[in-house]
């Protein structure tokens, strides 16, 4: 895209806080679903994925669909679910949205939540080698959790969705040997970032991700060839119009092979979008379903 505009447009299209004056209460809402979650799930288990603070993540094992809701009987073969949380890589960690757990291991999948180190402390690419990291713990020893390495599905929203899409599109016979080309079978991108330049125009933004145009470009999902999983990507109606282009460009970039779908959500804005995926009613958790192989073909 051209960069002819001014800063406080880049500002108007990605501040979604700004945009958004009842995120407060989004927030809350956020928190207090997720203690629930984590209450509820006494199965769940922290595990460390590598040596530093930061490089955690949450496991919560498949229930076997004999089991009644409760029991803690684990599910073999479940497909796997990895979801990576939102806030610009700059804010919010994996007890902000552990709501999103509980309606997928209802369905049969285990659910991971990673940690991840926050800008401006780390890059934006030291995220992303903290997130194969992940995948690669995940396949690794998705067994011991009575779940299926080969059947992993990764989902995002917002910097979470961007991650999500750098996964699939990850070359990972480079990271290790022991792990298979197509280590991500598919990804869920909610309100997903595929073109980062703009977010070096953005003020509010731009000083804590500190991309240059090289660094930008080479962090675009939209500019990598398009990789042999599927991506499914969802996009609140009320969002931004960059949002919506986002949305369109990694749907152009990529092809309609790869991009299975681009749904946009009526009613919904950048954070209450995400409830769609804890909502076991929606289009959007169906698609997830779908993608794990836990529902009819998409």
């Amino acid at each position: 895209m051209t960069t002819d505009r001014s800063p406080a447009w880049y500002d108007e299209q990605y501040n979604n806080r700004a945009r958004i004056p009842e995120h407060p209460a989004i927030l809350a809402h956020w928190a207090a679903a997720s203690a629930e979650a984590l209450a509820t799930h006494t199965d769940m288990v922290e595990v460390a994925y590598g040596d530093d603070a930061s490089e955690r993540l949450d496991v919560f094992p498949a229930r076997s669909s004999a089991s009644p809701e409760g029991d803690h009987g684990h599910s073999a073969g479940a497909p796997v679910l990895v979801y990576i949380h939102g806030g610009y890589w700059r804010a919010l960690n994996k007890r902000d949205q552990s709501f999103i757990a509980p309606p997928f291991v209802r369905a049969g999948a285990m659910v991971v939540v990673p940690d991840y180190a926050l800008c401006p402390a780390v890059t934006i690419d030291h995220i992303v080698q903290q997130m194969v990291q992940v995948l690669a713990w995940t396949y690794r020893h998705a067994a011991e959790y009575g779940s299926n390495p080969n059947r992993i599905v990764v989902a995002g929203h917002s910097a979470g969705g961007h991650l999500a899409a750098m996964l699939l599109a990850c070359d990972w016979k480079a990271v290790a040997p022991d792990l298979p080309a197509d280590l991500v079978k598919a990804a869920l991108s909610i309100s997903g970032l595929y073109d980062l330049e703009p977010l070096r125009h953005a003020p509010f933004l731009s000083a804590d991700i500190n991309l240059t145009e090289a660094s930008a470009r080479c962090l675009s999902p939209a500019f990598m060839p398009a990789p042999k999983g599927s991506l499914v990507s969802v996009v609140g109606g009320d969002e931004s119009e960059e949002f919506h282009r986002q949305a369109t460009v990694i749907e152009i970039a990529w092809g309609a092979n790869t991009v299975i779908a681009n749904k946009t959500v009526p009613g919904r804005n950048h954070m209450d979008v995400l409830h769609e995926l804890a909502d076991s009613r929606s289009v959007t958790h169906r698609l997830g379903l779908q993608l794990l192989g836990l529902a009819g073909s998409i």
